[in-house]
């Protein structure tokens, strides 16, 4: 259907949902998910060294960024809970779905980094018993010396910490104006970009994985849902978003180190949200609504969690940073990245979607 059509049938803004009803599924989110897990897949792609001589410095330039990957998962998590949360839900009720959704593949991911750290991966091992149960238990992020047995175990300690707030927090949205989350939004969209100064100042070097440090994205992903269910967001289309997004993307190469995880790119996160939501809302195309893309998007968590562990398992068997030419170092990507999305499809049909059942019973319509 042309393009032009689909503009005349966009619908007047207005409310998207009754305020506290369950909106519509919106597919492109999950599917961008699968975006975000990239970013950070090949931010570590960067840390593992897969490319040397000049191939290397232009995997650096172009995959050091990537870790902002992380910032995109912390708005889009306050951006679908706000969305897919019925006002009827109890606190209990929502918590067991929460923690339904990570801590099976948390737990067995955490289980298997374990065995690798015995005799494969030494580097996995806790430092100490409290640090172990810290991890397993995700709280091992308000610790600086409990260091998680995955490196990427530490944004679920944030999550959680998020899961907790969020009864608190939708409900303080719920009540405020439409000028009140604006400027509530402004405040979040700033405390991003201005307290990776402050823990410079303050000689803080752990503060990215703080969960406090990080909670105002996920309260950022929370605004902007609530605005766009009342049909009061004027954000632009996602071309613009990705402009943005990008800009950002490029500048995090320009800006001190704390400055690098969110606070170059949470403004075109900010954008790029609401507009994936929009455009589903609107049926406007969107790349991410493929259904290639939402499978992926399926798998972005189990992929997220067990990459970490197969690259870690890769650099064990040719011994250290391999530091490959161009040609040898996007085939060994590729089948590390392959390797990795076979782990995750297993993690998922064989503990992620059997644990969420489990604990949680059936799955509700939305996005989750």
């Amino acid at each position: 259907m042309p393009d032009g059509r689909l503009r005349r049938e966009v619908p007047a803004p207005g409310p998207v949902a009754a305020p506290g009803a369950r909106a519509g599924a919106l597919p492109s989110l999950t599917g961008s998910r699968w975006a975000a897990a990239l970013l950070v897949f090949l931010y570590h792609v960067h840390l593992y060294g897969y490319f040397g001589g000049r191939g290397g410095r232009i995997a650096d330039w172009a995959f050091a960024p990537g870790r902002s990957g992380v910032s995109f998962f912390f708005v889009l998590s306050g951006f679908v809970l706000v969305w897919s949360a019925p006002a009827q839900d109890s606190v209990r009720w929502f918590w067991r779905r929460r923690a339904a959704r990570i801590y099976p593949v948390h737990l067995v991911t955490g289980l298997i980094g374990m065995l690798l750290a015995v005799r494969v991966l030494p580097w996995l091992r806790p430092h100490g018993p409290a640090a172990a149960v810290g991890d397993l238990l995700l709280v091992s992020s308000w610790f600086p010396s409990w260091d998680p047995m995955r490196t990427v175990s530490w944004s679920l300690a944030c999550e959680a910490f998020f899961y907790l707030a969020f009864p608190v927090l939708v409900a303080g949205l719920r009540r405020c104006s439409t000028r009140v989350l604006v400027l509530t939004g402004a405040g979040c969209l700033g405390a991003v970009v201005l307290l990776p100064g402050a823990s410079v100042l303050l000689g803080v070097r752990w503060a990215p994985f703080y969960p406090p440090v990080r909670f105002p994205e996920f309260a950022l992903g929370a605004v902007l849902a609530c605005l766009v269910l009342r049909g009061a967001w004027r954000g632009p289309r996602a071309p613009y978003a990705y402009a943005v997004t990008v800009a950002g993307y490029v500048i995090t190469h320009f800006v001190p180190d704390p400055f690098a995880d969110a606070a170059c790119t949470v403004a075109g996160f900010a954008l790029l949200v609401p507009a994936f939501a929009l455009a589903d809302l609107r049926g406007l195309h969107s790349v991410w609504r493929h259904h290639l893309a939402v499978k992926l998007g399926q798998l972005s968590f189990a992929f997220y969690m067990v990459h970490i562990l197969v690259m870690g398992v890769g650099e064990w068997l040719v011994g250290g940073l391999p530091q490959f030419a161009p040609g040898r170092g996007l085939a060994v990507t590729g089948v590390v990245s392959c390797a990795s999305l076979a782990c995750a499809w297993l993690l998922y049909e064989g503990v992620e979607e059997p644990g969420r059942r489990l604990m949680a019973g059936p799955r509700r319509q939305g996005v989750s």
